[in-house]
């Protein structure tokens, strides 16, 4: 009894000894790291309700939390900093710190993320993320950094869908002449004029108005953006075609980047795929209740036969041809290469 009383008394003295020194020694570690207090503009093109807007706030969270309240992310909804292009530019000159956009405006700065805006090249999400986390992906962003830009991961947009206030469109007759909103993005340009229509080229933040006014007759974006946007306020006819596997991508200005500390850097890069994970999870759920919200706005919505869907990856072959014809044909091959090995 009196060895264990010995123990207990030891133990006990240890903890004593040992309680206050861990307390002493923990901010002391957090103080270690090499975080300086930073106000980050975080720019979007959404407004704060949608799926973008609300994995932008997680990001928020998360940098705080991770930093002990010194990394403070500001973020700046509905296109409030400029369109995807002009907040490109803005974190290339290091006016801006970050941003989330689509790929596909990312083209006339690395030409090569045209290859994400063919058609029909995934058949549903779990493909699309094993490339884009994957080394073709991982090797596209890595390209942005010579262009002044830091692609730090990819959050998912969506399966593009149609939708326009014309008429139906249930085959690809039915899109002849329709003016069509496009982003300023060649492939997207020649698949549209392919198919009939009249592909009207518009950054994001003028399109409602564009819609509203008559400018153009519809457009073409995922479910959640449809609905965030609320272009069933001015679009009367929505097909579910799933055209464009539609990626964004969170960046970082280079000039801004390169000068944190590997603390900063190694909080902000966890903080962002921390925000990938939770972006895509809510997206996929926020893209089920779409539809039906959609449709109780009074939305006509009709889905697009395989048959049809047959006859529009034929006729997109051209854009196809023409990428590869460009210089992209070895990246067109490594990134269906990639596709093919998530399939087997």
């Amino acid at each position: 009894m009196k060895l264990l009383r010995s123990v207990l008394l030891a133990t006990g003295l240890a903890a004593a000894i040992l309680a206050p020194a861990a307390a002493i020694l923990a901010p002391v570690a957090a103080s270690a790291q090499d975080i300086k207090p930073r106000l980050i503009r975080f720019g979007y093109g959404l407004s704060e309700s949608s799926n973008q807007g609300r994995a932008v706030k997680f990001f928020v969270e998360e940098m705080s939390k991770r930093s002990g309240g010194k990394l403070k992310v500001k973020g700046f909804a509905d296109a409030s900093l400029g369109s995807d292009i002009q907040m490109q530019n803005a974190l290339i000159g290091g006016a801006q710190e970050m941003m989330v956009g689509s790929t596909a405006t990312l083209v006339g700065i690395v030409k090569d993320f045209a290859v994400f805006d063919l058609p029909f090249l995934f058949n549903n999400e779990q493909e699309a993320d094993a490339v884009f986390d994957g080394p073709f992906g991982q090797k596209l962003a890595a390209k942005l950094n010579d262009k002044g830009l830091v692609g730090l991961v990819y959050w998912e947009n969506g399966f593009r869908n149609l939708t326009n206030s014309k008429r139906p469109v249930e085959k690809v007759e039915d899109l002849k002449g329709i003016k069509l909103r496009v982003m300023q993005n060649p492939v997207y340009i020649d698949m549209f004029n392919g198919f009939g229509a009249n592909a009207v080229p518009l950054s994001f933040s003028e399109l409602f108005t564009a819609m509203e006014t008559g400018t153009v007759d519809g457009q073409e974006n995922p479910v959640t953006t449809i609905q965030s946007s609320k272009f069933y306020e001015v679009q009367k006819y929505l097909t579910i075609s799933k055209h464009v596997y539609s990626p964004w991508i969170v960046l970082a200005s280079k000039r801004w980047y390169d000068g944190l500390s590997n603390d900063e850097r190694k909080i902000i890069n966890e903080a962002a795929v921390a925000s990938r994970d939770f972006e895509r999870k809510d997206s996929r759920e926020a893209s089920k209740q779409s539809i039906a919200y959609l449709k109780d706005k009074g939305m006509q919505i009709n889905e697009l036969s395989d048959a049809e869907l047959g006859r529009m990856r034929e006729m997109v072959k051209p854009a196809m041809d023409k990428f590869a014809a460009d210089g992209g044909a070895d990246l067109l091959n490594e990134l269906q290469g990639e596709i093919n090995k998530v399939r087997k």
